[in-house]
């Protein structure tokens, strides 16, 4: 009996939702589908998310524990050490607005968390299936403006040559793409081969748009949650039956994304723009002006000012372009208090993640796609300022949500 009452809440059963339950379901998914179009700032995905966090506490689609308690309490403290920073940048409106959309995204973030914790196998399953139909249209959206198969979707849908769908940024565009990928890729190791195609048919697509957009992030992104998942799921398999099949998999995987690559670079246009981003080194990489520069001189910034220079300052005041590392970007922008907590909340997440992916549980397979893809965000991290990505934000409730449920099963 005591078994039963304590995993109650996790399962209720589907005909026990009321109307109002089953109006706000389709809301989250329609807010999270929306995220494929975000043209402008605040986008649809931005309004829809604030209608959410007064609406799910209020029907009681969230599960609020006290270490979901602790994240936000963190994120909080970094809100308020960036706004600290913003009262000694040099332009205290753009420093106050770049902080109030963090704590937008950090608020979001407990919220989403917390309706994860509810119930994890289908809240989880509910945003990443909205994320993939998310994914897929923007895909089909970048393919058709690089290949210009409407007319106008060249000028509208690509950056300087290079895919963006309804982005404004290639490297957003492509790095949004990634979650969707490795979550179609889950979907075929579950299936028999007879329903395979429509999944792989969407993983073409995907593919295909994430090469086109160009950004050695985006690639660098892929490879890393790819490979993540493919072997925590490996070896996280039930059986040598399924070991195989992921396996087999994977090898048929990394050879269709092969032939895929092979196919686009017959195309000179691809060809040349693929050279030119595959390489290691970019002509604006180097020198004092170069993006090492830049980085060089924002640690220095860094160390001068404990309390941070504010967002938004770097660019016009120190530097031509952003350090393209969000570790430092959190320590201008919230001085070294703010940027602590960021990196003791990536790395808590890495470490208690990986514990929890050995973990039996019914949104286990959930969970790896969601960890996986937030471990190729942080490696990305490295070269990206993502501290603004919604997607990355999503990702940090699906994996918290996820842990912090179970924990409260076991408790």
């Amino acid at each position: 009996m005591t078994t039963l009452a304590l995993h109650a809440p996790l399962v209720a059963p589907a005909a026990r939702r009321s109307l109002t339950h089953t109006l706000a379901l389709a809301l989250v998914w329609l807010t999270v589908a929306s995220g494929a179009v975000v043209f402008s700032e605040p986008a649809v995905i931005d309004v829809l998310t604030m209608g959410l966090l007064a609406l799910l506490p209020v029907v009681g689609l969230v599960s609020v524990t006290p270490a979901l308690l602790v994240l936000l309490a963190a994120m909080l403290v970094a809100a308020a050490a960036a706004f600290i920073a913003a009262t000694g940048a040099i332009d205290i409106g753009a420093a106050v607005s770049h902080t109030s959309v963090s704590l937008y995204l950090y608020a979001a973030t407990f919220v989403f968390a917390a309706f994860v914790a509810k119930r994890p196998g289908p809240h989880a399953r509910l945003i990443l299936g909205a994320y993939l139909w998310a994914a897929t249209a923007a895909a089909l959206a970048g393919i058709a403006g690089y290949l210009d198969l409407v007319s106008g979707a060249h000028e509208l849908l690509t950056r300087w040559g290079r895919a963006a769908g309804f982005f404004k940024d290639p490297n957003v565009f492509g790095s949004f793409l990634v979650p969707a990928f490795v979550f179609a890729l889950s979907r075929l190791t579950g299936r028999p081969q007879r329903r395979r195609a429509l999944p792989l048919l969407v993983l073409l697509v995907l593919g295909l748009a994430i090469l086109l957009s160009f950004s050695r992030g985006a690639w660098l992104n892929l490879g890393v949650a790819a490979g993540v998942y493919a072997l925590l799921s490996f070896a996280t398999a039930p059986t040598n039956r399924t070991r195989l099949k992921v396996a087999a998999l994977g090898v048929a995987g990394a050879a269709t994304l092969g032939a895929l690559l092979v196919a686009a670079l017959q195309f000179d246009e691809v060809a040349n723009l693929f050279d030119e981003r595959a390489a290691l080194m970019q002509s604006y990489d180097e020198g004092p002006e170069g993006r090492f520069g830049g980085q060089e001189r924002a640690a220095r910034l860094i160390v001068q000012y404990p309390l941070g220079i504010g967002a938004q300052q770097f660019v016009p005041h120190h530097h031509h372009e952003e350090p393209h590392n969000v570790y430092l970007a959190m320590f201008l922008n919230a001085g070294w208090l703010g940027g602590l907590i960021f990196l003791g909340l990536v790395g808590t997440t890495a470490a208690h993640g990986f514990r929890h992916a050995f973990t039996r549980a019914a949104a286990q397979p959930l969970f790896l796609v969601a960890y996986a893809c937030f471990l190729g965000n942080m490696v990305e991290g490295l070269i990206v300022d993502i501290d603004h990505w919604r997607h990355f934000y999503l990702l940090l409730a699906l994996v918290w949500g996820n842990m912090l449920a179970r924990r409260e099963a076991q408790a």
